[in-house]
């Protein structure tokens, strides 16, 4: 099987959504995608930088892991594998000091995100069918209680499980955060559903054993979720809602 001719519109597959969202007893959303856009199309890399200068200044030589990535958020996992090889001989401040960094970059994202279109009509049409919401994300949860408050949505999330502060390595793909989600929810994987637009969000669904729907408008990251077991790709929330109107006009 190739790529060739598979665009965007033959891997979208609303009916196959709501199916998903129809058998599941929780939806986890990812934040940054599913519920925003957190940076709306700006890069971290400055961040990063001054991240990386602040490790080669307790450090010396950096990791070419952690070299290379120009990404606040992708950089502090293999900072923290950096330290793991060296810990106790080394000072772990850079890695609370890029902690912090990379939280308030957040804090500051939350005030000009733009919301997902149409999360807040699926939200209530999860809602009305019953549904239990939470956030499981790899961004920290204070921003991510900030920005939801903000739009009101606060009190329809069961709870927000947001990126481990003391352990990068617990960032999806991981199932760390999905895992916290599924004790305080007390529910079994099988009943929930994790809506991701990530390969890692796929990576970290399977590994937890919850199912998945992935959200990306993106062709070639649409196909390997859908080759990966996703239960369901679509490009946007519309397409569910406009389905599920559909079938509520036939029933």
């Amino acid at each position: 099987m190739t790529d060739t001719g598979l665009g965007l519109d033959s891997l979208d597959d609303p009916a196959a959504a709501l199916r998903a969202f129809g058998s599941a007893r929780a939806v986890l959303f990812d934040f940054d995608g599913p519920v925003c856009d957190l940076f709306a199309g700006s890069t971290t890399a400055v961040a990063a930088e001054r991240i990386k200068r602040t490790a080669r200044r307790h450090w010396g030589p950096l990791d070419p892991a952690v070299e290379k990535c120009d990404d606040a958020h992708g950089v502090l996992r293999p900072l923290r594998e950096m330290y793991e090889r060296s810990a106790p001989a080394t000072t772990a401040l850079p890695l609370e000091r890029a902690e912090a960094a990379v939280t308030a970059l957040e804090r500051r994202a939350v005030r000009t995100a733009l919301p997902t279109p149409h999360l807040g009509t699926l939200v209530d049409l999860l809602l009305g069918r019953g549904k239990r919401l939470a956030v499981v994300s790899n961004n920290a949860e204070g921003p991510i209680r900030e920005y939801l408050g903000s739009l009101g949505l606060s009190p329809v999330f069961a709870g927000v499980f947001g990126r481990a502060p003391h352990d990068a390595r617990l960032m999806k793909p991981h199932p760390d955060c999905l895992h916290r989600a599924l004790r305080q929810l007390d529910l079994p994987a099988s009943d929930c559903l994790l809506v991701g637009d990530q390969l890692t969000d796929l990576e970290a669904a399977r590994s937890a054993g919850t199912g998945f729907l992935g959200l990306t408008r993106h062709a070639g990251r649409a196909l390997r979720m859908a080759r990966g077991g996703a239960d369901a790709v679509v490009s946007s929330y519309l397409s569910v809602l406009r389905t599920a109107d559909a079938l509520a006009v036939c029933d």
